[in-house]
């Protein structure tokens, strides 16, 4: 309930998905009293084939009157709409480009950084697929479990919107963004165990 010029006004309910989701909807006689100095109509809802269009826009060009059709104003609405989820999702993809890129090169500097370690484990005989599966198997528990605790909690986040559009996700891009962190995490994995497989067995266990 609010006032609107000295008349108090309660909203029954709202429109989703309408061509009347930016009106407020009232009886005439309602109206009327309320806002006497109020004349004439500023919309009219035509039901009739699209070919009353033209004639109505040449006839009544004068008055201001513009026909569009029912898609053309929904369409509308969705464009203000999925233009803000696609500048969204836009600054999200590249978040999540950034973050998949931190991702890889933490992953590899880990690796890295067991350098030692693994070439020890290369003199006690150890071969290098090996140590391969050991460092792979390790970042693809990590990845996998990281993946699933954030979509988990981003499926929580819109869950009310998500079923509000009746259970289908706006775009499958999602999916492939969400396929992409554990793809570039492995391999980055897979390159950095490469680089120390390579590595001088002597001059690395001399380091140690």
């Amino acid at each position: 309930v609010f006032d609107a010029g000295g008349v108090k006004v309660k909203l029954i309910a709202a429109l989703d998905d309408s061509i009347f989701q930016s009106e407020l909807i009232i009886a005439e006689k309602n109206f009327t009293r309320a806002f006497p100095d109020e004349q004439g109509f500023r919309y009219f809802l035509i039901d009739g084939p699209p070919s009353v269009a033209a004639p109505l826009d040449d006839a009544l060009s004068d008055y201001g009157f513009d026909v569009v059709s029912t898609q053309e104003r929904l369409a509308a609405y969705h464009r203000v709409e999925n233009t803000y989820l696609s500048t969204f999702q836009a600054l999200g993809g590249l978040g999540l480009l950034l973050g998949t890129l931190g991702l890889g090169a933490v992953l590899l500097r880990n690796v890295m950084e067991r350098r030692k370690e693994l070439a020890l484990l290369r003199a006690v005989g150890y071969r290098p697929e090996h140590l391969r599966t050991m460092v792979i198997a390790e970042n693809a528990y990590l990845l996998i479990a990281g993946t699933l605790i954030g979509a988990v909690s981003a499926l929580v986040a819109i869950l009310p919107a998500f079923l509000q559009r009746g259970g289908h996700l706006p775009n499958p891009s999602l999916a492939l963004l969400l396929l992409a962190v554990p793809v570039a995490g492995m391999a980055a994995s897979l390159i950095a165990v490469r680089f120390v497989a390579r590595a001088p067995l002597l001059g690395t266990l001399r380091a140690e």
